[in-house]
């Protein structure tokens, strides 16, 4: 399998699919009432993603020429997350509640970024007030939530947009199925997630790795 994936582009969630339902919010001129109504989704989502106390899920993620790699998801609050990819695709991803660290073992490289340097520091980082930097998505189907967040001072954290699907039994009854993430490159990437599972216990050793560079580099 030829990846070319670079590490922060790495970093990123909205399924195809779910993006082409949505429109430019730009687009759309809306009533008092309907702008009430996408303050209560935009509030909706964030507290339906602040619900999540731990999630694992299957995931596919996929780059802008195509490629698609796919793995097991595991995510425990506050800010620890886990890519495990397939078997033959020598790559790791593990937020430790602070940091985001990027695993290559073929060629021995590790990397690490803070997480409000990533777009996915609106999914894990705790501090980060997606109310304020957040803004729904228009669209067209009413079971569809979607939330982009960017902060405009700071280009560089790149954006990401989160898909959720309404779903009794999810936490907040919204199941986040799906993110975007543009980083400062114009990298786009896109994970979809699939059979999502909550509120199983999650040891924090999940969140470790064996370091390829050998012991005393961690």
């Amino acid at each position: 399998m030829n990846l070319k994936y670079s590490p922060r582009s790495l970093f990123g969630v909205a399924a195809t699919a779910a993006l082409a339902l949505t429109v430019p919010a730009a687009l759309v001129a809306p009533s008092v009432a309907s702008a009430q109504s996408q303050q209560s989704d935009l509030t909706s989502a964030i507290t339906a993603l602040r619900a999540i106390s731990t999630m694992r899920a299957d995931f596919v993620q996929a780059d802008p020429r195509g490629n698609r790699v796919k793995g097991v998801l595991t995510l425990k609050r506050p800010g620890r997350i886990r890519f495990q990819y397939e078997k033959g695709v020598p790559m790791l991803i593990v937020s430790d509640g602070a940091a985001l660290t990027f695993i290559d073992y073929q060629v021995r490289q590790v990397q690490r970024w803070p997480i409000k340097n990533s777009p996915l520091g609106a999914l894990l980082d705790p501090k980060r007030d997606v109310m304020q930097y957040g803004k729904l998505v228009a669209s067209s189907n009413s079971n569809v939530v979607s939330v982009e967040v960017r902060d405009r001072k700071h280009p560089e954290y790149g954006v990401i947009t989160m898909v959720f699907i309404r779903k009794a039994g999810a936490p907040g009854g919204l199941e986040l199925s799906s993110w975007a993430t543009l980083d400062a490159q114009n990298t786009r990437t896109i994970v979809t997630l699939t059979n999502q599972q909550y509120g199983m216990a999650v040891p924090d050793s999940t969140f470790r790795f064996n370091d390829p560079r050998g012991a005393g580099k961690r």
